[in-house]
Formats: C-alpha cells, sequence, structure tokens
C-alpha cells in the first residue's frame, strides 16, 4: 500500500518579502509617475494641489491590510479628485488597483463583493462624467476593467489559500487518524497476546503445581501416584513450550495471518484428564446435541472451560469441580462451579486478575455474555454464547477476578 505522505514532506510556499518592502515598492511605483516626463499633458500634474492627490495614495496604501475598505475608498476619491482638477494619474489609478486587489483578498466573498462592484461603478462612472464635461480622455474602459481585475485576482488569491488551508488541515486530522487508528491496533493486538499468553500458560502452570504437590507428598508412600504426577507434569511442560514457541513463532512473522492451531471443545477431554490425575473429581455433564459449533464459538467455549478449570485448581476447595455444556436454543450455555475456599489453596498462585478480564473480551468477540463470582456452595463461571452466524453484541455481566 502506498504510504500517504505527511504534512512535513509536503513543498512548501516560496518565502514572500517582508511587508516593509512590498510597501517601498509600492510607493515607488506610485510616485515615480507623477513626476515622470511622459509626452501627454493629462497625465502631468498641473499643480501642487494635484501633486498631493497623486502621491497621498502612497501613504495610504499601507493601511489597505488592517483596513482595506476604508484604504480603498481613500484611493477612489483622491483619483477622482485629481481627475476632476483634470489630471490623470497613473500612480492614484495604480494605487485604486492595488486596493481594490486588497478587499476581496482580505474579507471573505459575501462582504468584498458588493464593495469591489460598488469601486468599479464609482470609478467608471466619475471617469465617464469627467469625459462629457471636458472631453479629456478619461480612459475610463481601461481603468474599470483594471479595478475589476484587480478584485477577481484578489478574490481568487483568498480562494486558493483557503483551499491551501483546507487540505493542510485534511492532511493533519488524516495523519491524526491514522496515528489513532495504528496506536488502537496496536492496543487490540497487546491484548490479544496477553490473552493467548495467559490462556497458553496459566492453566498449564496450575497443573504442573498441583501435580508436583502430589508427586512430592506420594513419593516415598506411593511411588506409582507419584510417577503418573511426574508424567503430567512432563506432558504439560511439553504443551505449554509448544504453546509459547508457537506464539514466538506468529510474533516473528507480523506479515502472516495467525494461523496458530486454535483449541476447541474436542480438546476438552485432555484438559479434563488433567485435573483429574492430580486427584480432582472433575464432573463433566455435556447435554449438546451433535452439531458442530462454529469456530469462534468453539473456541471461546474451550477457553472458558480452562479458564474455569484453572480457577478451580487454583482457589478450590474439597478438590470437586462440575462442568455443564447444554444447548439452549440458539445458544450454548457454559457453567463451571466449584467449591470455594476464603483462603487461595495454593499460595504459590496468587492470583492475576486479568483471566477474567481476557476471557470476557473473548466472550465479548463472540457476542455472548459472562458472569462470574461466589455462588450458593462455592464459586461459579457462566458464559452464554450465540450460535447465529452475527449475533448481536451482548452487554458485559458484572463478575469477579480470577
Amino acid at each position: 500500500m502506498r504510504a500517504v505522505p505527511t504534512i512535513e514532506a509536503a513543498p512548501r510556499p516560496l518565502p514572500t518579502p517582508p511587508r516593509w518592502v512590498r510597501d517601498i515598492v509600492v510607493a515607488v511605483l506610485v510616485i515615480v509617475p507623477a513626476f515622470a516626463p511622459v509626452p501627454f499633458p493629462e497625465l502631468r500634474p498641473s499643480g501642487a494641489l494635484v501633486y498631493a492627490f497623486a502621491l497621498l495614495p502612497a501613504a495610504v496604501l499601507p493601511f489597505r491590510r488592517r483596513w482595506p475598505r476604508s484604504a480603498l475608498a481613500v484611493c477612489i476619491a483622491l483619483y477622482v479628485a485629481a481627475l476632476a482638477l483634470g489630471t490623470l494619474a497613473p500612480g492614484a489609478a495604480l494605487a485604486v488597483v492595488i486596493a481594490a486587489y486588497g478587499v476581496p483578498d482580505r474579507l471573505d466573498r459575501r462582504a468584498a463583493a458588493p464593495v469591489s462592484i460598488a469601486a468599479v461603478a464609482v470609478v467608471v462612472t466619475a471617469s465617464v462624467v469627467v469625459e462629457l464635461t471636458t472631453g479629456m480622455d478619461t480612459r475610463f474602459l481601461q481603468i474599470g476593467l483594471s479595478v475589476a481585475l484587480a478584485g477577481a485576482l484578489g478574490d481568487a488569491t483568498r480562494s486558493r489559500r483557503a483551499y491551501v488551508l483546507a487540505v493542510i488541515e485534511r492532511a493533519r486530522r488524516a495523519e491524526q487518524t491514522r496515528e489513532a487508528e495504528a496506536s488502537r491496533r496496536v492496543t487490540e493486538e497487546r491484548l490479544r497476546i496477553a490473552r493467548d499468553l495467559h490462556d497458553a500458560v496459566a492453566h498449564q502452570i496450575s497443573v504442573i503445581s498441583l501435580n508436583a504437590g502430589v508427586a512430592s507428598s506420594a513419593l516415598e508412600s506411593r511411588p506409582g501416584r507419584a510417577r503418573e504426577a511426574l508424567a503430567t507434569i512432563r506432558t504439560a511442560s511439553r504443551d505449554v513450550l509448544g504453546e509459547i514457541g508457537s506464539m514466538l513463532t506468529v510474533l516473528r512473522t507480523p506479515d502472516e495471518l495467525d494461523a496458530r492451531e486454535q483449541p476447541g471443545l474436542a480438546r476438552l477431554g485432555d484438559i479434563v484428564e488433567s485435573v483429574r490425575v492430580a486427584g480432582w473429581d472433575v464432573v463433566v455433564r455435556d447435554e449438546r446435541d451433535e452439531e458442530p459449533l462454529p469456530l469462534g464459538v468453539d473456541i471461546v467455549a474451550y477457553r472458558v472451560v480452562q479458564e474455569g478449570l484453572t480457577n478451580a485448581l487454583k482457589h478450590g476447595a474439597a478438590r470437586r469441580v462440575h462442568v455443564l455444556l447444554r444447548r439452549d436454543e440458539d445458544c450454548l450455555e457454559i457453567v463451571v462451579t466449584n467449591p470455594l475456599d476464603r483462603i487461595p489453596s495454593d499460595p504459590d498462585l496468587p492470583p492475576s486478575g486479568f483471566g477474567l478480564l481476557g476471557l470476557r473480551e473473548r466472550v465479548d468477540s463472540v457476542g455472548g455474555g459472562l458472569e462470574a463470582g461466589p455462588a450458593p456452595g462455592g464459586f461459579r463461571l457462566a458464559a452464554r454464547l450465540p450460535l447465529s452466524p452475527h449475533p448481536p453484541q451482548a452487554r458485559p455481566a458484572p463478575g469477579g477476578a480470577s
């Protein structure tokens, strides 16, 4: 996928000269024509007052940035005054054009359009009146077109500036959105890794710890039982190492999809047997029909049973746990219950608090609901997983921590 260029990579406009430099250039362009030896008498000032009218626009134009309407009105007044005294001052006419450019450049179109139209009308009307009364060639057509063109250029400049600012703002927002999306994906991936790591390690470590206690206590009195517990430890260790190795393989190939084999209820007997070997009484009531489960629901159902057995190994009493699986209309219900100690049965396995959190996220991902907490006679973990292809998102129910 082609990378989107950032704002910093965008080409920057060429630097413009400072305002005072531009004001000096404009003043020179306004003042010089008043003293230039032109061959046409109507272009030369005829007296001191006309010189004042021809030169004053140079002092007015620097204020066009702050007061564009006022600057344009004063420049038109000075130009018309010089024109009424019989002089077509080129510098004053240029000042009107520059001021006409500044109005739409500084104001929005709704405010600038009436001013620009009025400026063209006043200049053309005054020039026509002077020409009709004195017979002087006021070149009203050229001046009127110049003022109108200056207004159009000013509006185009303002529109282009607004367009560039809008493009920059859109690019900035797109970059922020992309960064937020990347951060969201990183967070989701981190949570997924945390869930997978917990599912891969927590249960097997609990089985290893429990069977290690059985082996140490039965080593002399019941060596056969100790050997059976050690065999379970060896199997659980191999399984957890395989899970971690598979996870590391996926993490080292980020461009590939997570193709690790995810366990389902077909492996339910394996985790149940690993708990039974340690001397626990595990009762499984499977009241489902033979219809296969959707892949996502099958994986989440397995993780629910696994988390329930892990919690029982950590905190359970009387070494007894009950697992119920049944189909209720279009939902799969899973209930894991066990007697509960007030104090964790194994001090070497403190509650992490993340098992049920990750399990709740898994159940939410398939639109199910999860309940976990104390119940009469012990601890109850119950999940309800919809079997429809597009289940509604369920509202998570309050529960405890593992």
